[in-house]
């Protein structure tokens, strides 16, 4: 059975890691995979594909970045449905947002390490994990002097055992709307 996927990519366009996205849906083309569609500059990519292991297709999505770009582009895979979930989930319904607060979905290619189940702040205060759902964590950045106190893929330090990357929540369901086109 053919599944729709969205690809959520780290590294892409970011610390002088530039690619056009014809050529990373051209790179995602060479994998056979069908329909392949990009949503905006930072790394959403959306494509069709009958595999049903999803570790294998992840694993062979990295190495052909990384042999294709010449560096690492961590991969967190999801379906449509797994993305209507978690902005189903309404994950900061009563959360107020201010100029100095932004609303983060972090894709998870690995469940949260124990010590991490929220609610969980920071010890500096600059960010807030409320929730998870499936493969996300929702965090509550709080700025300071208008800047993120550090990339809240970032936020689970080496004892992390997979990978997670960012996206604004506003951002997601952008992306998943056009997902559903």
């Amino acid at each position: 059975m053919t599944q729709t996927y969205m690809a959520f990519l780290r590294a892409i366009n970011v610390g002088g890691h530039t690619v056009t996205m014809e050529r990373l849906r051209g790179l995602f083309t060479e994998l056979g995979l069908g329909a392949v569609r990009s949503y905006i500059q930072s790394g959403n990519v959306f494509f069709t594909t009958d595999e049903t292991d999803r570790a294998a297709l992840t694993a062979r999505i990295e190495r052909h970045l990384e042999a294709a770009l010449g560096y690492a582009v961590p991969t967190v895979l999801c379906t449509v449905a797994e993305v209507e979930a978690i902005v189903d989930a309404d994950p900061f319904a009563g959360v107020e947002v201010t100029p100095e607060v932004r609303l983060c979905v972090l894709f998870l290619s690995e469940p949260l390490p124990a010590e991490l189940t929220p609610p969980v702040s920071s010890p500096k205060g600059d960010w807030d994990l409320v929730g998870t759902i499936g493969p996300a964590a929702f965090v509550v950045m709080h700025l300071r002097n208008g800047r993120p106190g550090g990339n809240p893929a970032a936020l689970f330090g080496k004892t992390y055992p997979g990978t997670a990357t960012a996206r604004f929540f506003h951002t997601t369901v952008k992306i998943l709307a056009a997902a559903k086109k």
